[in-house]
Order: C-alpha cells, then structure tokens, then sequence
C-alpha cells in the first residue's frame, strides 16, 4: 500500500506511517512542484498507484467528478497534534487496508 500525504498533513509523519503500511511519502518531498495544486497532487496519486491522505475536502470534490483512482483518506479531526494523528491513522489502519482492497473510495475519519 502506498500512501501520499497531503501538504496539510506532517511530512514528519512519513517514516512513521511507512513501518506500518509499506510506503508512505510527503507531496513537499516529491517531484510535484512546492506548492502543489490539488488537482496536480491528484494526478501524481493516480499515476503512481497512492491513497491520498489529507484534510482538504477538495479531493472530496475530486472523488466526485473524476471518481477513482486514487482512493482518499480525509480526516475531519480538525487541528491535533502530528501524535494524535500518527494514532488515528494507526487506528484506522484496517479501515485503510479495506480501502486499498475494495471498491470503494473514500475513507471519512472523524
């Protein structure tokens, strides 16, 4: 499984996230130029086979026009600390396999 942060998702959480779910990289530490446009992070994801994890409702809208791939993780957790997110998503990590999986694309975490 390949994940693909979001610029407003820690890019210092990339390492953690990789021990647990194989590959996980920064837009900031990509190709994609700094800032990225959403529909250019979309791009990339779909290319190179990742789930966007973000907290940009955007790629909601995204989902819904160009529908899947990629799959997207959103967190609607507001404003918590790069730990609180690390356990989130550890959390969610069964929920997140699924996604990768099945046919669906969207994983909303509250």
């Amino acid at each position: 499984m390949k994940l693909l942060l979001d610029a407003n998702v820690s890019w210092r959480l990339s390492e953690a996230l990789a021990e647990h779910f194989g590959m996980c990289a920064h837009v900031n530490k990509t190709d994609l130029p700094v800032p990225a446009k959403d529909s250019t992070i979309w791009d990339y994801a779909a290319r190179n086979g990742y789930i966007i994890v973000t907290q940009d409702s955007d790629f909601l809208n995204f989902l819904e026009t160009r529908g899947y791939p990629p799959k997207v993780v959103l967190l609607r957790t507001g404003n918590i600390s790069r730990a609180k997110t690390l356990e989130i998503l550890l959390q969610a990590k069964p929920s997140i396999e699924a996604l990768d999986k099945n046919d669906y694309g969207l994983l909303e975490i509250i």
